[in-house]
């Protein structure tokens, strides 16, 4: 490496030719070429996955000097370099889009360089040195972009997984569990087909609500065995060759422990290399769990829409954000970008289903697009569920007096009549209730069908919302 005079940038030269890179930056040939080459869009690895490369760099450097693959004087500053990373400490760094070679070679080699620029640098070397610590020979040691790229992806899914999404959820889950247990007495009209049904008890809604977030986690927890098995040890194949063969098991335990995840070698490498089910797995259950916040989101603001011309049963919380042109509208803007996100995560999972059946032979090339759609659902999920939890869920509060003015206008609570009278009985009282606007207890008097004093035996909604209560009494 020499430099070429300007203050700004200096030069260095690997196997390809010489370069010249931002004076500044720890990235070296690989990482600048790599820059220069693919200038496509804006989308960058997030946090996540550079924390997980850094972890898994450490982990390396710590497996190959325990295994005697590595001396102690260069082992020790290529983890130290590698823990900046895992730190969030080098994240600007790490230049390059997610559009790149589908290994995530770029990125493995940009990790490569700016770790061994760092070591080299904490050993009084010059930048682009590349001695002692060399990015190849000493940072790579025993690895390949191959088995390293989908070991990080592995790492980073499962810590935003389980350190993310899961509590996250499990917050939104609590919120509406407790109004379910605070509304468990406030009777209102249910509805199917968006249409007047049987009476239900707000608590009864909310308490559905919280069992779809709860089989959520259940849905998500269940990924877990698949994404633990880590594949690191195949190198450029799956055969494992050129490194130690305690080299995976190590690296895991390594690993294991400074995360508290219980990781281990996938004892078939080829299949962690190749393909990329665990994956394609993980964002169908997310998925899943953006159907049943979008449906809860939906729920939320039909019955908080008003609020005087809509259903008006829950009254949706002022958030200070109004429209620009009608003083004082209040909208439902959390149910708005939660399901956004579900919208974008619905989206995330038709690309991973996609990016995930392009495995062929030993290789799935499209690694960087499925960890890329993969985080940002977590990420989205996560933060969007706890908005919702915190600025929607425990801020709403039930129209009493519109719940019960719907109720009992509910031509469906002639329902009850059906095991009294009958069903066919019941159809004409509840016709000619509509048609000639009674109520249900004046039509049934009309046509001699219900007495008034059995009618207010028989039709208590407050009855109705369990099984076999209008069966009881006399």
């Amino acid at each position: 490496m020499h430099s070429t005079g300007m203050a700004d940038t200096r030069t260095e030269t690997d196997s390809l030719g010489a370069i010249d890179i931002p004076a500044d930056r720890l990235w070296g040939p690989q990482t600048e070429r790599a820059r220069r080459l693919f200038r496509i869009g804006t989308e960058r690895f997030p946090s996540a996955l550079i924390r997980a490369v850094g972890l898994h760099k450490s982990a390396c450097a710590a497996a190959n000097a325990r295994l005697g693959e590595l001396p102690a004087d260069l082992a020790d500053p290529i983890a130290k370099a590698a823990d900046e990373i895992a730190a969030g400490e080098r994240d600007e760094e790490f230049p390059l889009p997610v559009w790149q070679t589908g290994s995530g070679t770029q990125t493995n080699m940009n990790a490569n360089e700016v770790i061994s620029n760092r070591a080299n640098q904490m050993l009084g070397q010059p930048l682009g040195s590349r001695k002692p610590v060399h990015p190849n020979d000493h940072v790579n040691r025993g690895q390949s972009s191959n088995d390293n790229f989908p070991t990080m992806m592995h790492i980073a899914a499962v810590e935003i997984v389980e350190g993310r999404l899961i509590p996250a959820l499990g917050r939104l889950h609590a919120a509406l569990w407790r109004r379910s247990e605070e509304w468990a007495g406030i009777v209102k009209v249910g509805r199917t087909h968006l249409m007047d049904a049987v009476p239900v008890t707000l608590g009864q809604e909310f308490g559905a609500w919280a069992r779809q977030v709860e089989l959520g986690q259940e849905r998500l927890r269940a990924t877990l065995p698949r994404l633990l098995p880590l594949p690191q040890g195949g190198t450029a194949v799956g055969t494992g060759l050129n490194r130690h063969p305690d080299f995976d098991r190590v690296f895991c335990e390594i690993v294991a422990e400074r995360t508290g995840l219980a990781f281990a070698p996938n004892p078939n490498k080829f299949e962690g290399m190749g393909a990329h089910d665990a994956f394609v797995e993980l964002s169908g259950m997310m998925n899943v769990v953006a159907v049943s916040l979008n449906k809860i989101a939906n729920d939320v603001r039909l019955l908080g829409s008003g609020p005087r011309s809509g259903f008006s049963e829950l009254v949706v919380p002022a958030d200070g954000l109004s429209s620009s042109i009608m003083p004082g509208k209040t909208n439902p803007t959390q149910s708005e970008a939660l399901t956004m996100v579900c919208a974008q995560v619905m989206g995330n999972n038709t690309t991973v289903s996609v990016a995930g059946a392009q495995g062929h032979l030993e290789l799935n090339v499209f690694k960087p697009v499925i960890i890329q759609a993969v985080l940002q659902s977590a990420t989205l999920l996560a933060d969007a569920a706890e908005s919702f939890a915190e600025h929607m869920v425990a801020k709403l509060e039930p129209n009493r007096e519109r719940i019960a003015e719907n109720l009992a206008k509910s031509l469906m609570l002639v329902t009850a009549l059906n095991p009294r009278i009958g069903y066919d009985a019941a159809v004409r009282i509840g016709k000619t209730a509509l048609a000639e606007n009674l109520t249900l207890k004046d039509a049934a008097a009309k046509l001699e069908l219900v007495t008034p004093e059995d009618f207010d035996r028989w039709v208590r909604p407050e009855e109705m919302v369990e099984p076999g209560a209008t069966l009881a009494g006399g």
